[in-house]
C-alpha cells in the first residue's frame, strides 16, 4: 500500500483500527499518549511511534483521529504540536472520533486552509467489531475524498456509508448513538424493574423477543441479564452521557426538541455523578435498581 498513514489515539476502539490497518500492509505511524492500549502488538507489526501529533502527521498522507470527542478532536488539530503545525499539502483527515457537528465544520475549514482534506468518519458497533476489523463507518465529506482512502476504510470496516458533506457523518453518529443508547437505557431500567418485582430475567428476555422488546438493545443486554457480566458491551457509562450531551446540543442547534433525551441524558449523568461513569452501558440493569 503507497498511503502512509498516521493514527492518533489508539484506545479500546482505535487499536483494532491500528491492527486490521497494518494488517493491509500500510505503513504505520502513531503517536504515544498514556491513554493507549499496550502497543506490542503493533510494535511487533512495524508500527512507527512519535511523541507528538505533530510529528505523526509530518510524514504520512492520512492522519486518522480516534479520540473521545470534540475537545480532543480540536486539541490534536489545532493545539501546540498539533497535526496543523506540519500538516502535509493534500493530506486527509480521517476524524473516526464521536463529535458535535459544528465543531467538525470548524476543523474542516481550519485543515483546508492548510492545505489538507477532511473526512468525518463515525463508527458504530463495539470493540470486538473494531478488532475483527468489521466496524460500520458513516462518512461526511465530499465523494472523491472518500474515494481516494476507500481501501483504507475497507481495511477496518464492513459497511461504508456516505451520509453527506462534511460534519453529516457526526450528525448521524449522534443520532445513532441517541437511538441506540437511548434503547438500551430504557430497556435496562424496565430489566431493573422486573427484577425487583421477582420477574425472572430469562422470562422478561423470551417475552421482549418475541414481541415488541426484540432488538439490538435486547441482544447486547440480555447476556448481563443472565450472567451480570457486561463485557459484550465494552462500552463506557461516561461515553454514553458524552454521547447523549452531543446530541442534545445538536438539536438544540438544529431547533427541533429533544425531551425524551434530556430524560436520558439525565439519567446517565447522574450515573457519571456517583461513580459509575467507568462501568459499561450493561451494568445499568443493576445500577437503576438502586432508589
Amino acid at each position: 500500500m503507497t498511503q502512509r498513514i498516521g493514527m492518533i489515539g489508539i484506545g479500546l476502539m482505535g487499536h483494532g483500527i491500528a491492527r486490521n490497518v497494518l494488517k493491509r500492509g500500510f505503513p504505520l505511524t502513531v503517536m504515544d499518549h498514556p491513554g493507549n492500549r499496550p502497543l506490542d502488538e503493533l510494535r511487533a507489526g512495524g508500527v512507527q511511534v512519535r511523541a507528538s501529533a505533530a510529528e505523526v502527521a509530518a510524514d504520512v498522507d492520512v492522519v486518522i483521529l480516534c479520540v473521545t470527542g470534540s475537545p480532543q478532536v480540536e486539541a490534536v488539530l489545532t493545539g501546540p504540536a498539533g497535526v496543523l503545525e506540519t500538516l502535509r499539502p493534500g493530506a486527509i483527515v480521517v476524524d473516526c472520533s464521536t463529535s458535535i457537528p459544528s465543531s467538525t465544520e470548524r476543523m474542516a475549514r481550519a485543515v483546508a486552509a492548510k492545505g489538507g482534506r477532511f473526512l468525518d468518519t463515525p463508527m458504530t458497533r463495539l470493540a470486538q467489531h473494531a478488532h475483527a476489523g468489521t466496524l460500520n463507518l458513516l462518512v461526511g465529506g465530499e465523494a472523491s475524498v472518500l474515494a481516494e482512502v476507500r481501501g483504507l476504510l475497507d481495511a477496518f470496516s464492513e459497511n461504508v456509508t456516505h451520509v453527506g458533506p462534511v460534519g453529516a457523518g457526526h450528525r448521524m453518529k449522534l443520532l445513532h448513538n441517541y437511538v441506540s443508547l437511548g434503547f438500551m437505557t430504557l430497556l435496562a431500567e424496565a430489566a431493573a424493574h422486573a427484577e425487583r418485582a421477582g420477574v425472572a430475567p430469562e422470562v422478561l428476555i423470551e417475552v421482549l423477543a418475541q414481541g415488541g422488546g426484540a432488538g439490538a438493545a435486547l441482544q447486547r443486554l440480555s447476556p448481563f441479564m443472565r450472567t451480570r457480566d457486561p463485557s459484550d458491551v465494552p462500552f463506557f457509562i461516561s461515553n454514553a452521557a458524552k454521547d447523549l450531551g452531543y446530541y442534545r446540543e445538536t438539536a438544540g442547534e438544529a431547533g427541533v426538541r429533544h425531551d425524551i433525551a434530556d430524560v436520558i441524558g439525565r439519567t446517565l449523568e447522574g450515573m457519571v455523578a456517583t461513580g459509575h461513569g467507568q462501568d459499561y452501558m450493561p451494568s445499568l440493569v443493576e445500577l437503576l435498581k438502586q432508589t
